[in-house]
């Protein structure tokens, strides 16, 4: 692909990872406000401004790089929203709702943008392959944020919703592993399967627990795009 192809592709992701991100950390932010917390409010952290939840690095940078390096697939994070748990009304409860809506949000995304081809005809010719690309990347994109998201493993949603769901003496060991998610997730994403290609085997565990669902639900959301 040369770069103008590169640059073509790269148009097609810059929106739908904006809406998806900027959407993603509003709902957390807006959801904590009304239960109880306004520490993310206070930090203009409810809005779908998307430069209020970029993370130069992991938004920009790191997904371009890949993007360039034609790597399989795109990681990045937006800004994380801060959250003070005891604040909330109801801590363990509200923390699943907190923990929740982001991936809920987008869910709600990837169903808008398939619904969003129904109307592509009102589309100029010219753009119209453009704006197709662009809807089918953030009905891919928003699927494998949701699935990556609920993930059950801190500070990921998932492990929040695991956290307030688990009996305490199960939620307060998975919590302690927080400070660690971040490392365990880029060892099982980059280094496991590096290490499975030395050894023969296949190791590919985003493959194998964000990928796999998401091929489960595309065929739905495809439905209601009203394409093969």
């Amino acid at each position: 692909m040369d770069i103008a192809g590169l640059l073509y592709t790269g148009s097609t992701w810059i929106v739908p990872v904006l809406i998806a991100i900027t959407f993603h950390e509003a709902a957390h932010a807006y959801a904590a406000w009304r239960l109880g917390d306004n520490t993310a409010f206070l930090q203009g952290r409810v809005t779908f401004n998307p430069l209020k939840h970029v993370d130069p690095f992991g938004t920009v940078l790191l997904p371009a790089l890949l993007l360039f390096m034609r790597a399989p697939f795109l990681f990045g994070w937006a800004k994380p929203v801060p959250v003070n748990f005891a604040a909330l009304r109801n801590p363990r409860r509200d923390m699943i709702i907190v923990a929740a809506v982001g991936p809920a949000i987008n869910l709600a995304l990837a169903a808008a943008s398939a619904l969003l081809f129904h109307v592509l005809w009102l589309v100029p010719d010219a753009a119209a392959q453009w704006v197709g690309r662009t809807l089918s990347n953030s009905i891919i994109l928003n699927l494998v944020l949701a699935v990556f998201n609920m993930l059950p493993l801190p500070p990921l949603d998932g492990g929040r919703v695991a956290v307030g769901l688990l009996p305490p003496a199960l939620g307060r060991p998975l919590a302690r592993l927080e400070p660690y998610g971040l490392p365990i997730l880029i060892g099982f994403i980059f280094i496991l399967p590096l290490a499975g290609r030395q050894l023969g085997i296949d190791l590919n565990v985003f493959q194998w627990l964000v990928w796999t669902p998401v091929t489960w639900l595309l065929p739905f959301f495809r439905g209601l795009a009203g394409v093969g």
